[in-house]
């Protein structure tokens, strides 16, 4: 009986460090870090479409890139931007802890506790991870993971997972999750499923509007980004030439040699500036 009961005391001490104010403050400053990076990456997708270039031929906007990398190097630019990147690091190590208690314990809302939202959060924890881990080898001064690394990056992987035995399904397969995975976080965004996770009665009527409009359209235009890179995935497995996988700079590039030009880049850009700002807005009223 000691035994059981020391065991149920220890899970619900388990349970009380995954709810408190600390795990909730770290979700709340990953939510800032995510918005801050993805802000920074519209902003630069934006300066390569209005590059005279149009971003297709490289133009002045050759050297930049529109990437986690291209964000991380702008704002080690910045002064105290080294101190900048070991906050934003932490912020982002705040979210992994936060989505690991939700694997843990659940999320908020009545249908936190189902097995399929658990094993989400569990999988948004090791993609935060990964990214926090980047972000702190950045600022620790490793800059591999800076200029055009995240396009080298996915042509690399592609070619080793290509010259595996059945490669070109397993690129074709993991290309066709992140072109759905893309799909569906584009149709969540525009049919505004995010409004559960927020505390709408907290908001003015504007804050309200603005939520709307910058999640609607950033979350679309952040779904169709990676709609597009699973496509090229795809079509790499289909020609098992790994040059046809692209990062996110490449991937952004590559609206600009649509019929619309630069036009559709720009629009696409500016929704993930958008997203960036619904980002900030979910670390004031997320339910967490």
């Amino acid at each position: 009986m000691d035994i059981a009961a020391t065991a149920r005391r220890g899970r619900g001490q388990a349970r009380r460090a995954g709810n408190s104010r600390a795990v909730e403050a770290g979700g709340r400053a990953g939510f800032v870090a995510r918005g801050v990076i993805y802000f920074l990456v519209g902003v630069l997708a934006l300066r390569i479409a209005f590059d005279s270039g149009g971003g297709g031929a490289g133009g002045d906007q050759k050297g930049k890139q529109a990437d986690r990398g291209g964000a991380l190097a702008e704002i080690a630019q910045k002064p105290f931007g080294s101190v900048l990147l070991w906050v934003l690091g932490a912020a982002l190590v705040g979210m992994v802890l936060w989505r690991l208690s939700e694997a843990a314990f659940g999320a908020a809302g009545p249908d936190g506790h189902k097995a399929s939202k658990r094993l989400a959060s569990a999988g948004r924890a090791v993609f935060y991870a990964f990214v926090a881990y980047s972000v702190l080898l950045f600022a620790a001064g490793d800059r591999g993971s800076g200029s055009g690394s995240g396009d080298t990056q996915s042509k690399d992987v592609t070619a080793e997972v290509l010259g595996m035995p059945g490669g070109r399904w397993l690129v074709a397969a993991g290309g066709a999750v992140i072109a759905g995975a893309g799909l569906w976080i584009a149709g969540r965004a525009a049919l505004r499923k995010f409004h559960k996770h927020l505390r709408l009665g907290a908001m003015s009527p504007a804050a309200r509007r603005t939520v709307d409009i910058t999640g609607v359209f950033g979350g679309v235009a952040r779904g169709l980004v990676f709609a597009v890179a699973g496509g090229f995935a795809v079509a790499a497995a289909a020609k098992a030439r790994s040059g046809e996988a692209k990062g996110m700079d490449d991937t952004l590039r590559s609206f600009s040699t649509t019929p619309a030009g630069p036009w559709l880049l720009a629009l696409i850009a500016a929704g993930l500036v958008a997203f960036g700002l619904f980002s900030c807005a979910n670390a004031r009223w997320r339910r967490l």
